[in-house]
């Protein structure tokens, strides 16, 4: 999405109604955008909500609503029990603990449980709701720490969450008590009904916001590594054979014709069409076969692209309330296995798009490869440019991959042994952010190294004019190597701003 987009939905409102809820919406909304409820969705879920509060007067058996949870789902509660059952569904389940999440991560994990409570399955009252948006919109956005979820859904953070809406919990940035600061907002305080208690706390809905968040960042990277891999094709002086169409029809592999059609385009213009103008035959396999590469990663954002439309427009709760048929049933709709393997997935393409970065940026700086000055070394013999922050690009990768391995499955003995399986994707979806920031400094690495070359060999005036602009701001950044310096500051600079999508104009046209 480019940033004009995402601008235009922090400008207006999101609508919400259970049903359409993008990756890219969630995102304006995780950074600030506020929400509306549609009136359509409210009704509905006052229809299901009707079929609970039945339940609850009459007695009928509904799981967490008349009954215990968990291993006390065979104790029937008594009508007064019914009520304060509710409250004491948040008080037992926030114990979220570790640093805060972040913010964003947060306002997206609200987003996205409005958004589910709209489909009328959770049988939650309209209030519960409104509430959420309420704080929401207000920016009263509840303090929870970042580790509590086995993937089972993700209840304590949920409780969490809850125990601050409900008045006994903590905001973020005020000290005042959450009840304290809802007053303040002219919020009034939420009394949950029959069902409201369990469905502020029991639901996957962090999991799914770290999850979208992560994969809208890891989108927005994939760009980046596309637009690195041209600038050092044009720095390195590539072989563009490998982008040809018809050398890509000869073995369809997912994603590698999307890769290459984008390194076409940013490389259109660019002397290096021109037969003869490539300096080797073949160029080393992180360059020959980025498309394949940065194709793997383009096809598993689309793949789990539709996995999170489901997740962040689907009900993840139990028990389901199916008005149209007048049944309350449970369920499993918060155990998400197919989202962790997606995820897993995901993780290893980047680990694989990480280690052909950090080759490229490597080949970069041996004469061997590049017939130029070791290091892309700008000054007199003894100075070692930009060759020794390699190390830094490596032990970058080393931690990557010990990000992306797959988390621990096993078969847990929670809740007297009821609860015997997870998923863990909340590893996987944290580790994802984690190795999207890392793999920015990388890449930025990888630019700077480009840059260098590109201006070693003097050859900016017949490099792709896309990319002429980005070669120009990013030698402003980090200019000739005349004598040996610290970069720190320049891969961090420019790992920020690939955060931002700052680079985004390279593909206005």
């Amino acid at each position: 999405m480019t940033n004009d987009n995402e601008n235009k939905f922090l400008r207006n409102p999101v609508k919400l109604n259970g049903s359409d809820l993008t990756v890219n919406e969630l995102h304006a909304i995780a950074l600030g955008c506020v929400c509306e409820i549609e009136s359509a969705a409210l009704s509905r879920m006052g229809a299901s909500n009707a079929l609970i509060l039945d339940a609850a007067r009459t007695g009928t058996p509904v799981y967490g609503v008349t009954t215990g949870l968990g291993p006390q789902v065979n104790t029937v509660l008594s009508e007064s029990a019914i009520q304060e059952f509710a409250l004491k569904t948040i008080r037992g389940r926030a114990h979220a603990v570790g640093k805060p999440l972040a913010k964003d991560l947060v306002r997206a994990a609200m987003a996205v449980r409005l958004n589910s409570l709209l489909t009328g399955s959770s049988g939650a009252s309209p209030d519960v709701a409104e509430h959420l948006c309420r704080c929401l919109n207000a920016g009263l956005i509840p303090r929870v720490g970042e580790t509590a979820s086995v993937g089972a859904a993700d209840l304590l953070w949920g409780g969490t969450m809850g125990l601050a809406l409900i008045g006994e919990g903590q905001f973020m940035d005020t000290d005042s008590p959450s009840n304290v600061a809802m007053e303040e907002h002219s919020i009034p305080l939420l009394k949950p009904g029959p069902r409201d208690g369990l469905a502020l706390a029991s639901h996957s809905s962090f999991s799914t916001a770290i999850a979208a968040i992560g994969k809208y960042r890891a989108e927005m990277l994939w760009r980046n590594t596309q637009l690195a891999t041209a600038l050092t094709l044009e720095g390195f002086r590539g072989n563009l054979s490998p982008l040809d169409s018809d050398v890509l029809s000869t073995r369809h592999q997912p994603g590698q014709s999307d890769s290459a059609q984008d390194l076409v385009q940013l490389l259109s213009g660019s002397a290096l069409n021109k037969e003869g103008n490539a300096r080797r035959l073949q160029d080393p396999l992180s360059m020959r076969n980025a498309v394949q590469i940065n194709g793997a990663v383009f096809a598993s954002l689309k793949a789990i692209d539709g996995t999170l439309i489901a997740e962040i427009n689907g009900a993840s709760d139990n028990p389901v309330v199916l008005k149209e048929k007048n049944k309350i049933l449970s369920g499993g709709g918060y155990l998400n296995p197919y989202l962790a393997v997606q995820l897993v997935g995901l993780n290893h393409a980047l680990l694989q798009m990480a280690a052909a970065s950090v080759a490229r940026s490597s080949r970069m700086m041996s004469t061997r490869f590049t017939d130029l000055p070791i290091g892309l070394n700008a000054s007199d013999i003894g100075s070692v440019g930009l060759g020794a922050a390699t190390k830094v690009t490596e032990a970058l990768f080393a931690e990557i991959a010990q990000l992306a391995t797959p988390p621990a499955i096993y078969p847990p003995t929670q809740a007297d042994s009821v609860e015997d399986c997870i998923t863990n994707t909340p590893v996987s979806a944290k580790s994802l952010l984690q190795i999207v920031d890392k793999f920015n400094l990388i890449l930025a690495f990888e630019m700077i190294a480009s840059v260098h070359a590109i201006y070693l060999r003097d050859v900016l005036d017949i490099t792709a004019p896309a990319l002429q602009p980005t070669i120009k701001a990013l030698r402003s950044l980090s200019p000739a190597m005349t004598e040996d310096r610290s970069i720190t500051r320049e891969l961090e600079i420019l790992a920020q701003r690939l955060s931002q999508d700052d680079f985004a104009s390279v593909r206005a046209d």
